[in-house]
């Protein structure tokens, strides 16, 4: 096998006797994620008694396990020197508070100055994780708390806690229209049916649901909490915009520019050159995956997003008084 590859041996201990192959296997490697795991099942990469089997095949105790796979792809990326803003910190994970227009992995017109190039200047052990250690991603312009595992163990725990939906994240969100109440978007995303770069709802694409509720109300604004229950590229973003609310300053989901009737100066600069869509990642929470304790972090709302809402806010007051 090649000098990066994985492979792994173990008994199936006589305790496991009757059940399922693929929960036994995330309990002999836990420092691999449960949806990794499966995939090895379901490739022939992870064979039971030298045989392909089934996730669900069910264990008599005693059988051989082996996992022959491929290496997860570890960065290539070069360590530069670019301020982090750092919210939590220890052995196990770095919790980060990304600004706006901070790309996180290198890539196609952003080969450095990233999120994964910073982290590496912070810790150079993340060179040896898949992808720097990040398990979830931000857009380039939305803002917010985001967090990076240090170790293969803390990179399978959180893996396996998104993937069954137990990472709590909350983001605000600026939209158009006045809602009157919140609710839920669950419409099934995809990559656009013309357009790659973009994603849109579609009838065969993946699960995607979108918890949203009002946090303050304006003439023709709205700010939002909204809550993932699914994690699907850009889902907050083409949810809103199905639902005929996109997100303020959004590029390529946000519609023509909205705004209120007689509206003062500073709100009509603030809304046309907010030229990013004004959404952010307000908290994280997450069960610590070396103590098993709740960890709940906050990352501040930027200044740019907190005078646009100061400036909505004063537009509301100075309507309601009849000015």
């Amino acid at each position: 096998m090649p000098a990066d590859a994985i492979e792994l041996r173990a008994t199936v201990p006589d305790s496991a006797a009757g059940r399922r192959f693929d929960a036994v296997l995330a309990e002999l490697f836990p420092e691999h994620s449960r949806s990794r795991l499966a995939g090895w099942i379901k490739s022939g990469q992870a064979r039971l008694d030298g045989r392909e089997v089934r996730p669900r095949e069910t264990l008599h105790g005693g059988e051989q396990v082996t996992v022959q796979a491929e290496a997860e792809v570890r960065t290539d990326a070069g360590a530069e020197d670019i301020p982090l803003s750092i919210l939590y910190e220890d052995a196990h994970v770095i919790v980060v508070d990304k600004p706006a227009g901070l790309v996180v992995h290198p890539g196609a017109g952003n080969p450095t100055g990233t999120l994964v190039n910073a982290l590496l200047h912070h810790d150079p052990g993340l060179e040896a994780l898949p992808r720097a250690g990040i398990v979830h991603r931000l857009d380039k312009d939305t803002s917010g708390v985001m967090v990076v595992t240090r170790s293969p163990q803390a990179h399978a725990a959180l893996s396996d806690q998104l993937s069954s939906r137990e990472v709590h994240r909350q983001y605000l969100a600026v939209v158009v229209g006045a809602l009157v109440a919140g609710g839920t978007a669950d419409a099934p995303i995809d990559r656009h049916p013309r357009d790659r770069l973009r994603m849109a709802v579609r009838g065969d694409g993946r699960e995607a649901v979108t918890h949203f509720r009002l946090r303050e109300r304006f003439r023709i604004h709205t700010l939002l909490e909204c809550r993932l229950e699914t994690g699907r590229t850009h889902q907050i973003r083409v949810h809103m915009a199905h639902l005929k609310h996109p997100i303020v300053g959004d590029p390529v989901y946000g519609g023509p520019l909205k705004l209120p009737r007689g509206a003062d100066p500073a709100l009509v600069e603030a809304l046309r050159g907010f030229r990013r869509q004004a959404l952010h990642a307000e908290v994280l929470e997450f069960v610590h995956p070396a103590t098993g304790e709740p960890l709940r972090c906050q990352a501040p709302v930027p200044t740019d997003m907190q005078a646009l809402v100061e400036l909505l806010r004063e537009d509301e007051r100075a309507h309601a008084q009849g000015r």
